[in-house]
């Protein structure tokens, strides 16, 4: 029970990470809206040279302060301020939108500020003038090959945690039923078009909060990916009980041309976007003038996809369901005889492997902003080579391959052509399956069992 408490620390530990991370993030500066602040400087400043010390959130919801110098020829440098109002809350298309404009001697008119925005800011000189972010951080000097392998290294992040968590899908219904599911990549797209739903609903209830509106999205998107994981897979697998897995790998292929129709007709053939949220970029280190830098919205994506890959871990390891789990994928007769439900284990399982889906939809949305009714094909078949390479069946396996698979990706397209990617991807499958077919943590038994 030692190692159980101390995985349950971690848990508490990590959960009061991930809180603290949403809690920060939510005080976090909108980088668009601080990019049309910024803009707007040179017009308030004509012929300065302008010099961005900082930006702070300002006290209204949606407002901030950029703080900087206005050095004019022949004139001592100026210290000064503009508190730049945008309309909207929270996850709205027009948070960007420039509402008031105030400076040190009071706010500007409204014809002032209806002419600032329409006959500069969203004109060409206005966006050229742009007189940038702050200066570079005080952060570590590295050499600019470490730096540039560090930050495709913080790029990852998010794509490594999608596809261990669809990669765990695939892993938790084959380890059980012997059977693959092709529909988990639709499923995560029903997960993304629930995170849009859950957020837009928090919206529409007035609720502004970044917070608010992707936990809404969350909850939305783990809901909607195990009902729709068990029910699908109820017809497909639980119902086909041949020894053959043929017909039932077949039903999981109309699964997923049915899923991906019925999200066409239900969320239309457009994708509908969220604007970004906390994508201010955090500085690492840098070389030189390069600055390795992360987004709050990575960090966050990342946190949860370990959160729910440590959770999982807990379940299959210290609840009943992952014992009667363990001990059907083991011995299918033998967990019957001790009486273990093999029907109600498959339905609980599909449920989960679903949810896991739908999570890794929520976290599609949150970090790329949407993802279309057939954009989830892609992501399950390179979550099922994760799954593949980490030894399918295998869960520890599973979250071990879609962290190598996320990292293949990042890294072929940093320093090698990106055309190339998918190609490289699939013939490395092939490879790796000739001196390794069990993956990385395979099972050692792959003959399929009974359902």
């Amino acid at each position: 029970m030692a190692h159980f408490s101390l995985f349950r620390a971690w848990h508490i530990g990590l959960l009061g990470l991930v809180a603290m991370l949403l809690s920060g993030c939510a005080l976090s500066v909108d980088a668009e809206q601080t990019r049309v602040c910024r803009t707007a400087l040179p017009a308030l400043n004509p012929g300065a040279r302008i010099t961005v010390k900082r930006v702070e959130r300002g006290t209204g919801s949606q407002s901030i302060i950029v703080f900087y110098e206005a050095e004019s020829p022949g004139r001592p440098i100026l210290d000064r301020y503009a508190i730049c109002g945008f309309a909207g809350e929270g996850l709205s298309p027009d948070k960007a939108d420039l509402t008031a404009l105030s400076t040190e001697t009071g706010p500007l008119s409204g014809p002032s500020l209806y002419l600032l925005k329409h006959y500069y800011i969203d004109t060409p000189d206005g966006v050229a003038g742009d007189p940038g972010s702050p200066p570079l951080a005080e952060v570590s000097e590295v050499p600019m090959g470490a730096a540039y392998t560090l930050q495709q290294l913080a790029i990852s992040l998010p794509r490594t945690a999608i596809y261990a968590l669809l990669a765990v899908a695939y892993a938790l219904v084959f380890g059980l039923s012997g059977r693959i599911n092709l529909a988990f990549g639709e499923l995560a797209a029903v997960g993304s078009a629930a995170t849009v739903s859950g957020a837009s609903l928090a919206i529409a209830a007035g609720i502004g909060s970044p917070v608010i509106g992707l936990t809404a999205g969350l909850a939305a998107a783990v809901f909607a990916g195990a009902i729709h994981s068990a029910a699908g897979g109820f017809f497909t697998i639980g119902r086909i009980k041949t020894v053959s897995t043929q017909p039932s790998l077949i039903a999981t292929v109309g699964l997923s041309l049915f899923l991906m129709e019925y999200l066409r007709l239900v969320q239309s053939p457009v994708t509908v976007w969220l604007p970004p949220v906390w994508s201010d970029q955090w500085p690492l280190a840098r070389a030189g003038d390069f600055l390795v830098t992360l987004t709050p919205i990575s960090i966050v994506t990342a946190a949860i996809g370990l959160f729910a890959a440590l959770s999982l871990i807990w379940i299959m390891k210290a609840t009943p369901f992952g014992l009667s789990w363990r001990a059907y994928a083991d011995d299918a007769r033998a967990a019957t005889l001790f009486g273990v439900d093999g029907n109600r284990l498959l339905i609980q399982t599909l449920a989960l492997a679903g949810a896991m889906a739908g999570l890794s939809g929520m976290l599609i949305v949150a970090q790329y902003g949407g993802l279309g009714f057939a954009g989830g094909f892609q992501y399950g078949l390179k979550a099922l080579i994760a799954a593949i390479v980490g030894g399918i069946g295998s869960i520890p396996g599973a979250l071990l391959g879609g962290v190598a698979v996320g990292l293949f990706e990042t890294l072929w397209s940093a320093y090698l052509p990106i055309e190339a990617r998918d190609v490289a991807l699939y013939a490395a499958l092939v490879v790796f399956l000739i001196f390794r077919p069990g993956g990385l943590l395979g099972m050692r038994d792959l003959t399929p069992r009974p359902v």
